[in-house]
């Protein structure tokens, strides 16, 4: 969530639009919190950037938040600490600030890629974690057969997880699946529970959706109603309704400690 915009919003979203009720969906998956934890090892100083209104950000460490969105900081809960206003291409801390650096659906948000995460990069002693999605299993999704222009849209604005490694300089990708019943409400974070995306709401805290042209939003909602309505969701995806998980685009990239901090 970064590239800041006249109106207080940022990133290529307007959060000022659509951020109000974000946190309202958007709230942080226990597996996935148990990922960043164990990624995030020994570290006890953490930065955490594009943090949003703090999703996943560890209550045990000593956590550093940067959000440009003036919306999304104001959704930040009292318990957390007040966000710096700053941009991931232009961190405002010296080298090597951080035990470790994290950022959570973000990445896709910045307005230059490879300049954030050599930022990210240069002020951790330890792992920088980016947790995204990976343009190129969107299609496992079935809401690419109702609404494929804002899975389309998805899929242009995710970098994909080999070019965040090269700009971390090297580590690794781990593959999270997602629970049935995820409370962080991304679009596959529904996998089982096609009639959430009837909810306005719900599709407002995914950013692809703004996008979308509205007329083609609309008729990507009613194509899924009317499935939903006739049973051919069902024959063609029920088996997702009880299973106890999905494996879609969801990743972990874990850029290692670097070679001069060793």
């Amino acid at each position: 969530m970064n590239q800041r915009k006249l109106d207080g919003s940022a990133g290529d979203a307007n959060y000022g639009a659509i951020g109000p009720g974000y946190a309202g969906y958007r709230r942080p998956e226990p597996a996935f919190e148990a990922a960043i934890a164990a990624a995030l090892g020994d570290a006890r100083t953490v930065l955490n950037v594009g943090a949003g209104a703090g999703s996943y950000e560890p209550l045990d460490r000593d956590v550093t938040a940067v959000e440009p969105s003036a919306s999304m900081r104001a959704q930040r809960p009292a318990h957390l600490g007040v966000a710096i206003d700053a941009t991931a291409e232009a961190l405002p801390f010296a080298d090597n600030s951080f035990d470790a650096v994290m950022t959570t659906f973000s990445v896709h948000q910045w307005g230059d890629l490879e300049a954030g995460l050599a930022e990210l990069r240069r002020v951790s002693r330890g792992p920088v974690l980016v947790l995204t999605c990976d343009p190129a299993l969107l299609d496992r999704f079935w809401l690419i057969d109702y609404a494929p222009a804002a899975v389309a849209t998805e899929a242009r604005r995710y970098p994909t997880p080999a070019r965040i490694l090269e700009g971390l300089g090297g580590g690794r990708v781990d593959p999270l699946p997602i629970p049935l019943d995820c409370v962080d409400g991304f679009s596959e974070a529904y996998s089982g529970r096609p009639e959430a995306l009837l909810d306005p709401g719900a599709r407002l805290a995914n950013s692809a959706w703004s996008f979308v042209d509205e007329d083609e939003a609309q008729a990507s909602v009613a194509r899924l109603r009317a499935a939903l309505d006739s049973g051919e969701w069902d024959a063609r995806h029920g088996a997702l309704r009880t299973q106890p998980s999905f494996e879609g685009s969801l990743v972990l990239v874990v850029g290692e400690e670097a070679t001069e901090n060793r």
